[in-house]
């Protein structure tokens, strides 16, 4: 079954690119870009998925997969990426097996994993002194963002990098804008991550306390999503949380880490988060309760 949901691809010129990572969002990404008519070649840690995924879609422009990130990288405009953290990032960037090693001159590098401001600006100056360029684009949308090829990127980086690779990156994106210079797009992930933990919490409690009230809460929160309560997270998460369902979506581990970041960050520059603090150390409860991969509307659970 296919990882991708029907889309409509603007017109664009054809471009050789590299994906790195094929997880629960780099595959269905790496599948858009092929889908839009681009040359992809794939790389994965574990061999068999990037062998899957080219068997999936074998019909699209012989997508290839490639043993390591160089010889992924070798011959790419573009090369995408979407790994974990930090580390892993330096794994598939550094190094002779490093994509770094294999690009050539001018190419760009375009990381879509959540890591930090930091690790943003060194591997741009790193590539810099290859003669790359470097864009952090991390995304927003989740899983079905990507699937549909809907997401949101927000990229930090040079002016003219961003403009040679936005019009492929909207091959999964309903948008892709430049946020300012390295790390920026990194840093306005975090402001995401911030306003969902606050929402997800707010709406978890709004929640729990008409179902103790009594109430029938598909009805009242039809009624509110009406109003000025009206959010993504009521729309999308607001019955499955009265379900109880939580199978699906992004997963209280990945929040945690992107908080993680978030509250080193803080600590940096001297802000002050402390609804942000007490959410995830509400994650960390929902963590304990066995729910490392439960959907992060899962913080109800702590209130039943």
């Amino acid at each position: 079954m296919s990882s991708t949901n029907p889309k409509t691809y603007a017109p664009v010129p054809s471009k050789k690119v590299a994906f790195l990572g094929l997880g629960v969002m780099g595959y269905p990404m790496a599948a858009h870009l092929a889908l839009a008519g681009h040359q992809v070649t794939v790389y994965n840690r574990t061999t068999a998925k990037s062998i899957a995924w080219c068997a999936e879609y074998v019909s699209t422009n012989a997508p290839k997969h490639a043993e390591t990130p160089r010889l992924a990288a070798i011959g790419a405009d573009i090369v995408f990426c979407c790994v974990g953290n930090d580390d892993d990032l330096r794994s598939v960037t550094l190094g002779a097996d490093g994509a770094f090693a294999g690009m050539a001159p001018g190419a760009i590098f375009v990381d879509h994993t959540t890591a930090s401001a930091q690790i943003a600006r060194e591997l741009d100056s790193a590539a810099r002194t290859l003669g790359l360029r470097f864009i952090d684009a991390p995304v927003s949308g989740g899983q079905a963002g990507a699937q549909n090829g809907m997401l949101t990127v927000m990229c930090g980086g040079d002016q003219a990098a961003f403009d040679a690779i936005a019009p492929t990156a909207m091959a999964f994106s309903r948008a892709c804008t430049r946020v300012g210079d390295s790390g920026a797009g990194q840093l306005a992930k975090m402001v995401n991550q911030i306003c969902i933990a606050g929402l997800v919490q707010g709406l978890s409690e709004a929640v729990a306390f008409g179902q103790h009230a009594g109430l029938d809460m598909l009805q009242v929160l039809e009624v509110i999503g009406k109003g000025a309560a009206q959010s993504w997270q009521l729309d999308n998460r607001g019955k499955t949380m009265v379900a109880g369902q939580f199978e699906f979506g992004f997963a209280v581990d990945w929040m945690r880490k992107d908080l993680g970041l978030v509250l080193d960050e803080a600590k940096r520059n001297g802000s002050r988060l402390p609804v942000t603090a007490l959410v995830d150390q509400f994650y960390a409860d929902v963590q304990q309760m066995g729910g490392q991969r439960w959907d992060t509307s899962s913080l109800i659970k702590r209130l039943k």
